[in-house]
């Protein structure tokens, strides 16, 4: 039999009774002969909880400070699923990120792994045990702990499972799979069976929470063997791979909104070669991230340029901006936050001309108004106002898969 790396978020163990039923479907594997290595979360809201102790604290924590506190949800869960299994009778050990190996930069709270020394693991798991191991979290150059960001267990356990040559890693959620939009929000959301990685990559990029994108990078650069699937219904999940067998015929394979963003506009710059470059390059050197970018058609001597960043970084890039005013040559900065980029994903749309006009069409049926758009061989993002994401969301679904559905 195989090896199976199984990821469990913080929803499958919020309570004892949720860290019981992982336990089950852990040793239900093992049982069947599989070696395993699970990687667990935090308990439901732990870490958020840990966030609002700090700032009780010192609202200005260092950042290696916090990922030292933010640490620990993972091992709380994982001791106490750990215990569950014994209890249960199975050989099982807990281990934190360093004792599992996981080497990272030293970029606190946002890590990148660069290595993972597996002799540990293995010597467990030639001892037939089941390895429980804590998401989120290594260790650096100095042997500090670092956390890898929010959604770091995914990329744990693809990590892992491309390190360990794994057979397969399984994502366990609260959701049955990947679904052509959130199936808790929108009517008519049907789970697919199968998705590309460049799809689920730009899917969750752009607001699908079921997978982090750090992740499903991953997975493709290593042909990890991923799937998602439900910690709780027990139903087929959904695979995520190279290629599919309806890729041809598939011309969106669902919908996505984000609405942590913001948009902000320098306007009156001067219309002279390098002036993008200027802008971009002070915010690179920030770290912050810049997406959808629109610059307007010189009117005169002035032209203006619109983008959107992460809704925290909005501050940072405004302040940034503000102090190379009289550098940039701009008359004001327009922010605004009170909107959200609605994006449709599909690997067919490249070769099926019309998928835009359609998603707009649908836009406009709703009579929802478009800030900016944003495309790619295999996507098309709108900004839309935030008040309108939701409805924005599901008119395009029931545009394009109401036939399906029907």
């Amino acid at each position: 039999m195989g090896l199976i790396v199984q990821k469990f978020g913080g929803s499958s163990v919020a309570d004892a009774d949720k860290i019981r039923n992982v336990s089950r479907i852990i040793t239900e594997t093992y049982r069947r002969g599989h070696s395993v290595v699970a990687v667990l979360s935090a308990q439901g809201d732990t870490t958020d909880d840990l966030i609002e102790k700090a700032k009780e604290i010192n609202p200005n924590a260092s950042r290696r400070e916090m990922d030292m506190l933010l640490s620990t949800g993972e091992q709380i869960s994982c001791s106490l699923c750990a215990m569950a299994i014994e209890a249960m009778g199975y050989p099982v050990i807990s281990l934190t990120g360093w004792q599992a190996g996981m080497r990272t930069n030293s970029n606190y709270s946002n890590a990148r792994i660069s290595r993972i020394n597996t002799e540990r693991i293995q010597n467990e798991l030639d001892k037939k045990s089941i390895v429980i191991v804590t998401g989120f979290q290594g260790i650096n150059k100095y042997d500090d702990i670092t956390t890898l960001g929010r959604g770091g267990s995914d990329t744990s356990a693809v990590a892992l499972a491309a390190a360990l040559h794994a057979d397969l890693c399984q994502i366990y959620t609260d959701v049955d799979g990947v679904y052509t939009a959130d199936p808790r929000h929108v009517k008519g959301a049907r789970k697919l069976e199968e998705i590309t990685f460049d799809e689920m990559l730009e899917l969750a990029t752009l607001g699908a929470q079921v997978l982090h994108n750090r992740s499903v990078e991953m997975a493709k650069r290593y042909n990890v063997n991923l799937e998602v699937i439900s910690s709780f219904s027990g139903n087929p999940g959904t695979k995520v791979k190279e290629v599919v067998k309806k890729m041809e015929k598939t011309h969106v394979s669902g919908v996505a909104k984000d609405k942590d963003i913001a948009r902000l506009a320098l306007v009156g710059l001067a219309d002279q070669p390098g002036i993008a470059f200027k802008i971009f390059s002070l915010l690179a050197k920030e770290k912050v991230n810049v997406d959808i970018i629109l610059q307007s058609i010189g009117r005169g001597e002035s032209k203006d340029i619109s983008f959107t960043v992460a809704k925290g970084d909005k501050e940072l890039a405004k302040k940034v901006l503000e102090d190379n005013k009289e550098y940039l040559g701009f008359d004001h900065i327009d922010v605004n936050d009170e909107i959200a980029k609605v994006s449709i994903v599909g690997a067919g749309m490249i070769n099926n001309p019309g998928v835009a006009a359609k998603m707009f069409e649908a836009l406009y049926n709703g009579g929802i108004n478009i800030h900016m758009i944003s495309t790619s061989e295999i996507k098309v993002s709108v900004l839309v106002d935030v008040a309108d994401a939701d409805r924005a969301v599901q008119v395009i679904h029931d545009k394009f898969f109401s036939e399906i559905n029907g």
